[in-house]
């Protein structure tokens, strides 16, 4: 289920996404904020420290810093993108550190199996 769960949350935040561009939600501003910093969370917790969640999880928790000051206290876009892309730079180059594994399960499923010297026929 774990494997399951980034794109299930992807699927939920679409959805209440399109569900509030339509106006067919509340107009609760606390659902972006509390989304994304909660997927921001949720990948950090399900996937560990990964080359893709030490990127993924801050850069959705900061999305979500960055949503509340954007809804209260007016943060222009001219200043977010540009937080975004440097926060993105800074982590990517994080992520390439040695320390930080690919995957949780990437050694387990493609780690190589020694072969057997009598199975080669």
């Amino acid at each position: 289920m774990k494997d399951a769960a980034l794109p299930v949350m992807l699927i939920v935040l679409g959805a209440a996404w399109l569900l509030n561009s339509l106006h067919w939600l509340p107009e609760i501003h606390w659902i972006w904020i509390l989304g994304l910093a909660g997927a921001g969370l949720a990948i950090l917790m399900l996937d560990g420290m990964t080359k893709s969640s030490i990127v993924a999880g801050p850069l959705l928790i900061l999305a979500g810093l960055l949503s509340f000051l954007h809804q209260y206290y007016f943060l222009g876009w001219r200043f977010m993108i540009p937080v975004m892309l440097i926060a993105a730079g800074l982590l990517m180059l994080i992520a390439r550190s040695p320390s930080i594994p690919e995957s949780r399960n990437f050694n387990r499923r493609f780690e190589r199996k020694p072969r057997d010297k009598d199975s080669h026929g």
